[in-house]
């Protein structure tokens, strides 16, 4: 009964946002609620406990920058202090084509990413465990992006060596950042904002917003 109405929930949702995704994935993203709400039981991933409430507040705010990312032609992407794999594990369910690593420096957190991952099935979705600033990649990721590591400044600070030369930053913002913002010209750190868009996540009245952040080189 939960996961009908979950599902129901979910399926409206999407068709309020205009987000297409077929009913296996949608089937995928329920089974990957479900699976966060027994581990939080034990493990306190997330402050959410209601479940229909998790819908709104974990998966349809996660998707509500799908088609930013979809668009963009990224082939990787690297999801900061991922928590329980959010965005990250929402968005590699619905964009198979997608390269998404999820970081975070709490084992318990990544123990449960990587049990989602072989759960679900995700070929498409990689868990590093650790620092960001840390990490070291052979290769660069067109998208990075965040939602709720930090702020902006330190976010560019800590992975500036991890993004491709024509990469970008997605920062998801609660109101529009105007004071991170100003930090980022404060603190002289060689980046731009190129766009903040209103995101709209349904059943959600609070602002919601997506900054585009590019080096100043790009």
């Amino acid at each position: 009964m939960l996961r009908l109405s979950l599902q129901a929930k979910l399926d409206a949702g999407l068709t309020d946002m205009g987000l297409h995704v077929s009913e296996e994935k949608q089937a995928q993203l329920i089974q990957y609620l479900l699976l966060l709400q027994k581990w939080n039981q034990v493990h306190n991933l997330t402050a959410v406990r209601d479940p229909l409430e998790m819908v709104t507040l974990h998966l349809l705010d996660s998707l509500s920058v799908l088609p930013y990312v979809e668009s963009s032609g990224a082939k990787r992407l690297l999801d900061v202090g991922a928590g329980a794999g959010l965005p990250s594990i929402p968005l590699a369910i619905c964009l198979p084509d997608l390269q998404v690593t999820a970081i975070d420096a709490v084992m318990k957190k990544t123990s449960f990413m990587r049990q989602a991952k072989g759960e679900l099935a995700l070929p498409n979705f990689h868990v590093e465990t650790g620092r960001v600033e840390a990490l070291k990649k052979e290769f660069g990721f067109d998208l990075i992006i965040s939602r709720a590591f930090s702020e902006m400044a330190l976010f560019v600070k800590l992975t500036k060596h991890l993004l491709s030369p024509n990469g970008l930053w997605l920062a998801m913002k609660g109101v529009a950042p105007q004071l991170e913002i100003e930090s980022l010209m404060l603190e002289d750190i060689s980046v731009h904002v190129k766009n903040i868009i209103p995101l709209t996540v349904s059943g959600l009245q609070a602002e919601r917003h997506l900054v585009y952040l590019s080096p100043l080189s790009n």
